[in-house]
């Protein structure tokens, strides 16, 4: 994260925390399946096979759904070129207020939209084609704060693990957020995240389009 500046970083705390709060909706609703967390859903979908075939083929459809996220959104990004960040941002809403449209009248089908949205977000931060900064899953971040805090005690920066630190907060902060609301809203709560999502975008809006000769997405 020390490549970006520290306005995406702010954009990136904030995705996470989105991610954080729309996870959390889809954890309650699914009763232990995700809608972000892939890994989660892949052992999820293993033991489903192995011992109840219904919760597999859910955990499955989720799956399909994020990486159906994953590949629009890329598609997008690519033919937005340097408004890319805004362009997947813009889909990640549409495709939330889709959802929170649908939570009155629609069963358990809706987080189908919530994990493609949680797919193509990750579309957000790139370099070379690939995902420079996660913020739907944090096994990477909390990596690289470990890393980080190895470097700072044997002579690296002080602060390397700083931005780490703060992502995952960010999405637990999120979750917590999504968890209380979810109490009193349901899935109504996700025009709370349609709202932080508004924000996110008009918060990406004004920082323009990328640099031409930014590789860092």
């Amino acid at each position: 994260m020390r490549r970006h500046p520290p306005s995406r970083h702010v954009l990136a705390f904030g995705l996470a925390a989105l991610a954080g709060m729309v996870d959390a909706l889809g954890l309650l609703k699914l009763g232990g399946l995700f809608v972000s967390f892939m890994s989660g859903n892949s052992t999820r979908m293993a033991v489903g096979i192995a011992t109840k075939p219904t919760l597999a083929w859910t955990a499955a459809g989720l799956i399909g759904a994020f990486v159906g996220g994953v590949f629009v959104g890329a598609l997008l990004a690519r033919m937005a070129g340097r408004w890319r960040k805004q362009a997947v941002l813009a889909l990640v809403l549409a495709l939330l207020t889709i959802a929170a449209s649908l939570a009155g009248s629609v069963g358990d089908g809706l987080t189908l939209l919530m994990a493609a949205a949680m797919g193509a977000v990750n579309n957000m931060f790139q370099r070379d084609g690939e995902v420079s900064i996660g913020v739907t899953y944090m096994t990477g971040a909390l990596v690289k704060l470990g890393q980080a805090l190895a470097s700072a005690v044997t002579g690296g920066p002080a602060f390397g693990w700083l931005p780490h630190l703060l992502l995952w907060l960010g999405l637990v902060a999120g979750a917590v957020a999504g968890a209380l609301l979810f109490g009193r809203m349901d899935l109504g709560a996700l025009w709370v995240a349609c709202g932080w999502c508004l924000l996110l975008l008009a918060w990406s809006l004004w920082l323009g389009p990328l640099p031409r000769t930014d590789r860092l997405a």
